[in-house]
C-alpha cells in the first residue's frame, strides 16, 4: 500500500460535513483539520499499482463541500 497525503479547501462551513463523508466512505486512514489555506489533511493508502488520480476523483473529490484539492505522493519512509 502506498500512503499519499491530500490537502482539502472545504466549501465555508462545510468542513465537518466533508470530514463525516469521509469516514463514512472508510478510506481515511488519519485525518486532520488544519490552520492556513486548506481545512483538511488526510492520509489514505492506496494499493501498489492502482491510479492514484481515479482513486481520489472517484473517492473524494466527488464529495459536496470540496473546492479544492492537494495531493502529495510519497516515496520513502526514513
Amino acid at each position: 500500500m502506498k500512503p499519499v497525503f491530500i490537502q482539502l479547501q472545504c466549501t465555508p462551513g462545510k468542513t465537518y460535513e466533508v470530514a463525516d463523508e469521509l469516514f463514512k466512505r472508510e478510506i481515511v486512514s488519519e485525518l486532520y483539520s488544519t490552520s492556513g489555506e486548506f481545512d483538511l489533511l488526510m492520509k489514505v493508502y492506496v494499493a501498489e499499482g492502482d491510479d492514484i488520480g481515479k482513486f481520489i476523483n472517484q473517492n473524494v473529490l466527488n464529495i459536496a463541500g470540496i473546492d479544492r484539492s492537494l495531493t502529495t505522493l510519497t516515496f520513502t519512509a526514513f
